[in-house]
């Protein structure tokens, strides 16, 4: 936990106003509620007791990569405005870029995450520097391999047995293809928009259903989500 003049500390009774934000990463997740639930229970189960009281709740959707976090700067400002303490279920839901971390300190702003009470600044800077370091090696040791792989003559969708032989491993094999799967795609849905006057992700969608192409799972139905992603990883330099 944050060090807090308010004497948030383990066994001590929470007091005074509490904002809560919660985070999730798919529309779909947003719209159906999964995931809010369990993270506002969490965060119920820490402030357990005390004389405290929750004046507002912020839902994000959006994916931990990014930092365009709207409601979570609203959070804050709030926070700053009526000198609340910002809760979130799980420190990985506030966000793992190093730069966005230190804006959240500056604010000067009393937070702590139900999973990891005792967490102070440093630990906090921490983890959100080695989380932004492994993100861009990630994506260092994935796009030198895609190199490896087309220079090689490599042919897009390449099975992992051949992008493992370019030095990709775990985690970041399924990155790779996905990242392949995406460049591949990616100038048929060009053409749909182009040619097939489709403009929105779910008329996209449903276009590449009718054109017989597979998500980078092998599925041959499509989600508005699946779209913007390969239209995201294809765009990533």
């Amino acid at each position: 936990m944050m060090p807090s003049s308010k004497g948030y500390n383990a066994g001590e009774p929470h007091q005074g106003p509490v904002v809560l934000y919660l985070r999730v990463s798919t529309g779909k997740q947003g719209a159906d509620g999964l995931g809010v639930d369990a993270q506002r229970a969490a965060c119920f189960d820490y402030l357990n007791g005390g004389s405290w009281k929750v004046i507002a709740e912020f839902v994000e959707v959006e994916s931990g990569k990014k930092d365009n976090r709207t409601k979570l700067l609203e959070a804050i400002e709030l926070c700053k405005k009526k000198k609340a303490t910002l809760v979130v279920a799980k420190l990985d839901r506030l966000s793992r870029d190093v730069e966005f971390t230190a804006h959240l300190m500056k604010s000067k702003v009393d937070f702590v995450a139900a999973d990891m009470p005792m967490a102070n600044t440093l630990t906090i800077h921490i983890m959100a520097a080695m989380a932004q370091h492994e993100r861009e090696m990630v994506s260092v040791r994935t796009k030198a391999a895609l190199q490896a792989l087309k220079a090689k003559g490599k042919v897009l969708g390449a099975a992992p047995a051949a992008l493992k032989a370019a030095g990709v491993k775990g985690n970041e094999v399924v990155a790779a293809r996905a990242k392949l799967h995406a460049d591949n795609v990616y100038p048929i849905i060009q053409d749909i928009k182009e040619r097939g006057g489709c403009t929105t992700l779910r008329e996209i969608a449903n276009a590449l259903e009718a054109r017989g192409i597979k998500t980078h799972t092998g599925r041959t139905s499509w989600h508005p989500q699946q779209v913007s992603n390969v239209i995201q990883r294809a765009e990533e330099n």
